[in-house]
């Protein structure tokens, strides 16, 4: 478990965080609202490569980046009203191609049609701070967990 103390220290592990991420990779953000889930979000895109404006998928469903050898996929997921919506976005597709990360906020409203995760970051309320907490579900998962 890692105690994040504010935006900053959120971008920051996140950003070394990213440093670590090499697809094929399914990572689900888990947390309550407001937790940080699109804050790391954007400070794992923007040390990934992404200069530009990192915009919340929450209306779209999905967002994608596209860096040298790796294209990030970013679902969110809480405005889904239906699990089967998710066909429409080509998660099924993408998920386990040799060059992509997908990042899934919001993963167990997709039911079913969400792709197995290799890693799961849960973050929590303490205070002024957030707990963020992370398991890896694969030996991959485990992997970036033992190097962080």
């Amino acid at each position: 478990m890692t105690n994040l103390v504010g935006e900053a220290a959120t971008l920051e592990f996140a950003a070394k965080f990213a440093g670590l991420c090499k697809p094929p990779l399914v990572i689900y953000l888990e947390g309550d609202l407001g937790t940080g889930k699109t804050t790391f979000a954007r400070g794992l895109i923007r040390a990934m490569g992404h200069a530009g404006n990192v915009k919340s998928p929450t209306f779209s469903l999905v967002e994608i980046y596209e860096f040298e050898g790796t294209r990030l996929f970013h679902f969110d997921l809480y405005r889904l009203n239906d699990p089967l919506e998710l066909e429409f976005t080509g998660i099924r597709d993408v998920a386990g191609e040799l060059d992509v990360v997908c990042l899934i906020e919001w993963p167990e409203r997709g039911g079913d049609e969400v792709p197995a995760a290799d890693l799961v970051i849960h973050l929590d309320y303490e205070g002024d701070s957030r707990n963020l907490q992370y398991q890896g579900i694969t030996a991959k998962g485990q992997a970036i967990i033992n190097n962080l």
